[in-house]
């Protein structure tokens, strides 16, 4: 043997001539090739075919993990990274046993908390149901039917443990699609496209349809707020080529009405995203939808078939993606990484998505109910829209309101409105035997708030002096049987369990937090640092927000915590 051989070989190395690292199984690529058919291999599509894996053997065995990376020609571990970043996906290493055939998932955030989702979930895991695992997650966005166990891909809407049972039994599993939901012939028979139609065809204009934005006061209403015509202008402003990015991951604790508009008229959001697009001159749209929303994605690939095949005009690409359970991604840039094929991690800014988004092109990115309302401002005006409004507000606000109320659901109200107007002229009261005590007004992220204040007006940038935002207009009702201490607990464990751990003051100070608020005794100094620190020094909304339910138990609720 020769020197170098023997330096390579000799006693006490490695081979290596061995290959190095997991070894890709020729059955598990055949497996994966025959699932992928024809579709790319692009690294964008990574997300569609673990679902495609996983919706196949139930899991996501390592093999075939190796022989998707083979087939992608992507390193393991990139593959694996993206993989065990999402809560839906399950990674089983070979020689392990797989997760049950079905999954219930109980969902734990705070409303379904108030009305029984822990002890649900502890009842169902307690009865051992055969080929089935019951998990505790977070928000699955049916707040107005809680407590819900999704009972593998159907929701059980108010549910017990004897109905959850009872459809296991039956074998009812599968999700079903909503009743009464507009199909494309039916909207384009109501005058649905001609809007679109008119502005291919240079009937409108750009400049007048932003104008009309503009003069409508139209705000994002995903959360930020930010003025529609301005973000249009911004991103018109930067070189093509352009892009649409649609977020209907819509996982703010308390927020379903995405989901409320999507069941009952989906044409009406594709049609203002695909105006949007002509606008923009976006070469392609991309939506992005909640994997816990499989009625919707399913409605969506359905309308979005039925309108390519019949266009009324010249389309964009619309392209489909499919989200794992991460709320993350519902922050516009850890989206983006998403549909890239990566782990839903938010971007450092700038460059903001306007100018360097989805595939580093120029953005216009919009959450669905945004879309939902364009050609109802652009066909009856802008001063239809613009003319609700109350205490000097103006527009309409899709409430998702939820807790102790008699009628929760999704409430179409005058921007401006008070949470004691909606609870009274749209909610039907309080719950028999429940008195107002606290309301969120923005889900999770948007703070809490005494019923002494319960006559503020819900809009954007008027609850911000009260250390409060409306956000998604998610409202959370509690009632003098609840404690906000417990309610601010329930949040802060759902943004430890949610912070994707990109960056520290986030990943460490909501895990800190969250242990802290289980005290008997809160340490109120070490909390209000821990608060200061996630605020100024977190990268996204996740932890910046992260503080409000605290300094609003502290601020609101003194008589809770001393």
């Amino acid at each position: 043997m020769s020197s170098r051989q023997d330096a390579v070989t000799g006693p006490g190395r490695r081979n290596r001539r061995r290959l190095k690292g997991r070894q890709v199984d020729p059955v598990a690529l055949a497996e994966v090739r025959a699932l992928l058919g024809a579709s790319p291999r692009r690294r964008d599509l990574l997300l569609e075919h673990l679902h495609a894996v996983q919706d196949r053997y139930g899991h996501l065995r390592a093999r075939h993990l190796v022989a998707l990376a083979q087939e992608m020609k992507l390193a393991p571990v990139e593959v694996f990274e993206v993989a065990s970043f999402y809560h839906h996906l399950d990674i089983v290493e070979d020689g392990d046993t797989p997760p049950p055939a079905i999954t219930v998932r109980v969902c734990e955030s705070l409303t379904c908390e108030l009305f029984g989702g822990h002890a649900l979930a502890d009842t169902l895991a307690k009865r051992n149901l055969p080929g089935v695992r019951v998990q505790k997650v977070a928000c699955v966005g049916r707040c107005d039917s809680a407590p819900v166990a999704i009972v593998g891909g159907r929701p059980v809407a108010r549910a017990s443990a004897e109905q959850v049972a009872q459809r296991l039994q039956a074998g009812e599993t599968r999700a079903i699609l909503p009743q009464g939901c507009i199909g494309y012939a039916a909207y384009r028979g109501n005058g649905g496209y001609r809007l679109l139609q008119d502005c291919a065809e240079g009937r409108r204009s750009v400049e007048d349809v932003i104008d009309a934005l503009e003069r409508a006061g139209l705000r994002g209403l995903g959360g930020a707020g930010f003025p529609a015509a301005r973000k249009w202008r911004t991103v018109r402003g930067y070189p093509g080529p352009r892009l649409v990015a649609v977020n209907l991951d819509e996982g703010e604790p308390g927020t379903f009405k995405d989901r409320y508009y999507l069941e009952r008229d989906p044409h009406r959001m594709i049609e203002g995203m695909l105006i949007a697009a002509w606008a923009v001159e976006a070469e392609a749209v991309y939506v992005y939808t909640r994997d816990e929303y499989p009625e919707c994605r399913e409605i969506l690939r359905r309308e979005v078939a039925a309108l390519q095949t019949n266009a009324p005009c010249a389309l964009p690409e619309i392209h489909l993606r499919r989200g794992a359970g991460a709320y993350i991604c519902g922050e516009e840039s850890a989206m983006i990484e998403s549909i890239e094929g990566r782990r839903g991690m938010p971007r450092l800014r700038p460059p903001y998505v306007a100018e360097a988004g989805l595939f580093g092109r120029p953005t216009l990115e919009h959450n669905g109910e945004t879309l939902h309302w364009l050609r109802d401002i652009l066909e009856r005006g802008p001063e239809w829209y613009a003319g609700h409004g109350r205490r000097g507000r103006s527009g309409l606000r899709s409430f998702s309101v939820s807790g102790r109320v008699a009628k929760p659901g999704v409430v179409l109200a005058p921007a401006g409105i008070s949470v004691r107007e909606l609870i009274d002229e749209f909610c039907g009261g309080m719950l028999a035997g429940h008195a107002f005590y606290a309301y969120l007004p923005g889900g999770a992220s948007g703070g809490m708030l005494p019923a002494s204040l319960g006559d503020l007006p819900l809009d954007f940038d008027v609850l911000s002096e009260y250390d409060c935002f409306l956000g998604s207009a998610a409202i959370i009702v509690l009632s003098d049987q609840d404690r906000a201490r417990t309610a601010a607990r329930n949040i802060l464990d759902f943004f430890a369990s949610e912070s994707c751990g990109k960056c520290t003051p986030c990943r460490v100070g909501t895990a800190k937090a969250a242990a802290l608020l289980r005290e008997p005794r809160w340490n109120l100094p070490l909390l209000e640092e821990l608060s200061q620190t996630m605020a100024d020094a977190s990268i996204c909304g996740l932890g910046q927000a992260a503080p409000n339910p605290i300094r609003s138990v502290i601020r609101y609720f003194p008589q809770e915590i001393e």
